[in-house]
């Protein structure tokens, strides 16, 4: 996932635009993708698809030499720049410079996707060390009726309810926010092409906010097939594993992210709040998907959020690990949460016979057989695997491998039809 990361990090991206499909062609490696083009001036919702925005290179430059130059980092632009070229003093230049108020090292990032205007960014210590000028300004970008791209995985399961994993692809050279996502999403999509499962999922790489409600204003008749997922952003940090609730706050999602989630040493779980990332979208009250967030440090959270200080640094293969685990966890309790009913339910099943009781009593049941005990007391038709694992306290998984052990075993059936959680 870092590697990925990495072989993306130097890739200019926006919400439009040729970077976004590198990005997407380098993901379609991995996994299956199909990728969506939206022309420009198409309505989607409430909102217009932009002109298309590319750029090949930029500049300050004075006597010839370039004193912020787009090559050397592409945050030195403001995103959706229009087209300069032009010669100017340092005075007629500086309403269009833009830099971090906190640290003088590191060049913020900045957009301008619906005013159409221009500018460069730079660290203090750059625009520090600039004189009267005059100073050669040039933009050769071009802003133009073309496209928005999007990419879609779809892996069909069992039944066509399915889980959405969003995640945004349009943040130029800025590793946690959102690379750490983009890498995560995609190794999760390809652990579950390699194993069955019951649920359909769909992922999606969407430019911000433009991204998503394109992908809603297409898809209003998909939308009523989904039944939990996450948007994954800023997952690579060391800040703690972080899940922020969908709008409905007690969706399985919910459940099962708190389960997952609450069992990480540090782990948190943050009530919805209209703000953040896609999840805002997915939960608009017209949609009101059981989506929640994935994250660790949430937007500002971080140093160097939105500057040249979020680099690959920053990210750490072992929390990359972790948000993947746990992502693949929490979908893994959506599959496979279920309901049974125990077909010995007058007293307690005698187990030993059945291979599933230990030889030699004691005082401690231990945990595999209080996991089977569990199972068996609460299958009634009622409770749901994620039931019985957040009463006893134990991890889903082996609450299901009990379950599991007990089926096999004759001593549970399957609830035939009832939906779990």
């Amino acid at each position: 996932m870092h590697a990925l990361a990495t072989e993306l990090f130097p890739i200019c991206r926006s919400i439009t635009g040729d970077g976004s499909r590198a990005t997407l062609r380098e993901i379609a490696e991995r996994i299956p993708l199909e990728v969506h083009e939206v022309p420009s001036g198409t309505q989607v919702l409430d909102w217009t698809v932009p002109d298309e925005w590319n750029i090949r290179d930029a500049y300050i430059a004075a006597g010839g030499e370039r004193v912020v130059d787009f090559h050397a980092s592409n945050l030195h632009v403001v995103g959706y720049s229009e087209p300069v070229r032009a010669e100017m003093s340092l005075a007629e230049l500086r309403p269009h410079l833009h830099i971090h108020s906190e640290n003088p090292e590191w060049i913020p990032y900045r957009t301008s996707y619906y005013t159409r205007t221009w500018g460069f960014c730079l660290s203090q210590r750059q625009l520090a060390s600039l004189d009267d000028g005059p100073y050669e300004v040039v933009i050769d970008a071009t802003l133009a009726p073309g496209s928005l791209t999007y990419g879609e995985c779809y892996l069909r399961g069992e039944v066509e309810d399915e889980v959405l994993v969003s995640t945004h692809i349009c943040h130029p050279s800025l590793a946690n926010d959102n690379l750490s996502g983009i890498a995560v999403a995609t190794e999760i999509a390809s652990a579950l092409t390699a194993r069955e499962h019951r649920l359909s999922y769909r992922f999606l790489f969407v430019p911000g906010t433009i991204g998503s409600i394109a992908w809603l204003s297409r898809n209003d008749d998909l939308a009523s097939r989904v039944v939990g997922g996450l948007v994954l952003a800023c997952v690579g940090d060391a800040g703690p594993l972080t899940y922020k609730r969908s709008r409905r706050g007690d969706a399985l999602v919910d459940r099962a992210a708190e389960h997952v989630v609450g069992r990480v040493e540090g782990g948190r779980v943050l009530d919805f709040i209209p703000w953040g990332w896609d999840e805002r979208q997915y939960n608009s009250p017209g949609f009101d998907l059981p989506i929640g967030c994935l994250t660790r440090s949430i937007e500002g959270e971080f140093d160097g959020y939105h500057s040249s200080g979020d680099d690959l640094a920053l990210i750490r293969p072992d929390k990359l690990e972790e948000s993947f685990r746990s992502g693949l966890s929490i979908l893994d309790v959506l599959d496979r949460d279920r309901r049974f009913v125990n077909l010995s339910p007058k007293g307690e099943p005698q187990l030993g016979k059945r291979g599933l009781y230990r030889g030699v009593g004691g005082p401690d049941p231990g945990a595999e057989q209080l996991a089977l005990l569990w199972v068996l007391n609460q299958s009634d038709g009622g409770h749901s695997l994620l039931d019985v694992a957040e009463r006893s306290g134990m991890p889903f998984s082996q609450i299901e491998v009990a379950a599991e052990r007990l089926r096999e075993a004759g001593l549970l059936a399957d609830v035939e039809g009832a939906p779990a959680g």
